[in-house]
């Protein structure tokens, strides 16, 4: 008995002791190779971003509300709208910084071309110092191909999206409905549009992917006069809202900003570059020239983040964005981009969506189309929403909420032109405003008032006449009344 007892206890030490080995031999790397752990690493990295984007945004509220902050206002919607402003500007770049780093497959998909020497200052393409010649021989030699049918300065709309699928179905959904917003503008409005989902050039990733479309769009295009840049999470909601380009003058550059903000605090949010206009000139071409050197992907993008962020005041340690060195451009630059830039805050060219999406139904009670600021804002620009995010969370599904409720908003306006309209801005079911007539060009009541007008006219000439031979038989009464006085001898 006792030695049955003292072999079970061997047999279970053995296997104890060689549990423990087969323990030792495992390794982490081993559940790091799996999908699972896999995972597990890429859960730990968005959550390793977003402490440190708690972090910067308690270092940004730090410096916003303490002394030395905004000071352009005192009133509570004031103080709210300054920081609405700088969370939004911070949340567009830093998540734009996240979504830069392309998976293997997205990776796969760039362009082939010759590799930066990383050296030489990185150059857009072969330096032109003429286009201003040449476009104007080539006008000369194509008459009226830079004027709309209305004589407008021809505008070419420009946006795009990534080349890959989003990883959330409900990102490609709403890049489907911004394009339709994008399609249904430019229709209104007679400008020519293009969407692109192509890289042109790998080194300029992220918010940096517009410079080379930019200067593309110019060279293969001299007969456009203003290019319309607009982000993917950008919408148009005010469809009848027009750019009174002939306030510009002969300024280049027309984006959204505030003079204080970016002239006298020097801040890196002074403007916002989601959209904007650039005219299709010489001045245009060395501009995005300059921009270039601060936008290849790597050390010289990191290395010019850090001296953005010396130079502009409140900016987070972050790579360099074409925003931050645009502003730096105009405040330290070479002057004549100060002197060809126009800030743009008389309506919203960029109009953050926390601040104007939640008034809708305000704004459809009080007013109308038209106006563009305020009362009903031209654009509204969903900064800080990452549409292609996998995953549900509270921040996304808010983001999703008031992306439809925009997107109905400007569809009910071109929707009303065919009797419809949205049930409610959440929803996209659609219900009759107005019936079917058999009248739809309105050109019976414009005949029906033609002929109504004509009939009030005889008869108001008839009725003239008529009061000009009373007048002229009172007038020969009297003539013939005092010839008989006179014959009479007598006083009048």
């Amino acid at each position: 008995m006792y030695r049955q007892m003292k072999e079970g206890t061997l047999l279970r030490k053995m296997s104890q002791d060689q549990m423990k080995a087969a323990l030792h031999t495992y390794h982490p790397a081993r559940f790091l190779a799996t999908p699972k752990g896999r995972k597990v690493v890429k859960t730990m990295n968005t959550f390793k971003i977003t402490i440190l984007c708690g972090f910067i945004t308690l270092l940004v509220l730090r410096g916003t509300l303490g002394p030395g902050g905004l000071t352009w206002g005192s009133s509570p919607q004031v103080a709210d709208l300054r920081e609405q402003i700088i969370m939004s500007q911070r949340a567009r770049v830093l998540a734009q910084v996240e979504e830069a780093i392309p998976d293997e497959v997205t990776a796969s998909k760039f362009v082939e071309e010759d590799q930066w020497d990383g050296v030489s200052p990185y150059t857009l393409g072969p330096k032109i110092t003429d286009w201003d010649l040449q476009r104007e021989l080539w006008n000369t030699r194509n008459p009226g191909r830079n004027r709309t049918v209305g004589g407008k300065p021809r505008t070419l709309l420009v946006s795009g999206s990534q080349p890959s699928p989003c990883a959330n179905p409900m990102g490609d959904f709403y890049h489907l409905k911004f394009l339709k917003n994008r399609i249904d503008y430019a229709r209104l409005h007679d400008l020519e549009f293009f969407y692109n989902m192509a890289t042109f050039e790998k080194e300029m990733s992220s918010f940096w992917a517009k410079l080379p479309l930019l200067r593309k769009m110019m060279l293969n295009h001299p007969d456009v006069e203003w290019i319309w840049w607009m982000d993917s999470d950008a919408i148009f909601t005010d469809m009848t809202f027009e750019m009174p380009m002939e306030k510009y003058g002969k300024n280049n550059l027309i984006v959204h900003g505030f003079h204080n903000l970016l002239f006298e605090q020097q801040r890196w949010i002074g403007l916002n570059t989601g959209s904007f206009l650039i005219r299709n000139c010489q001045w245009s071409l060395d501009l995005l020239d300059a921009l270039a050197p601060f936008g290849p992907e790597g050390t010289t993008r990191i290395e010019a983040g850090k001296l953005l962020t010396a130079k502009l005041v409140d900016r987070p340690v972050f790579e360099a964005d074409d925003q931050s060195a645009l502003v730096y451009l105009i405040l330290f630059g070479d002057p004549k981009w100060k002197a060809n830039t126009y800030i743009e805050w008389e309506f919203l060219l960029h109009g953050y969506w926390k601040y104007v999406v939640y008034n809708y139904e305000e704004i459809m009670a009080k007013n109308h189309p038209g106006y563009g600021d305020e009362r009903w804002p031209f654009v509204t620009h969903f900064v800080g929403c990452k549409p292609c995010k996998l995953g549900a969370s509270t921040e996304n599904d808010e983001c999703f909420k008031q992306m439809e409720r925009a997107f109905n908003f400007a569809d009910n306006q071109v929707l009303e032109k065919y009797g419809y309209t949205h049930t409610a801005l959440g929803s996209f079911k659609t219900q009759k405003s107005r019936r079917d007539t058999t009248d739809p060009l309105g050109l019976q009541q414009l005949q029906q008032n033609s002929t109504k007008r004509s009939k009030e006219t005889v008869s108001n000439s008839t009725v003239k006449e008529e009061s000009e031979e009373d007048i002229q038989e009172e007038l020969a009464q009297q003539a013939m009344a005092q010839e008989k006085l006179a014959e009479m001898d007598l006083p009048e």
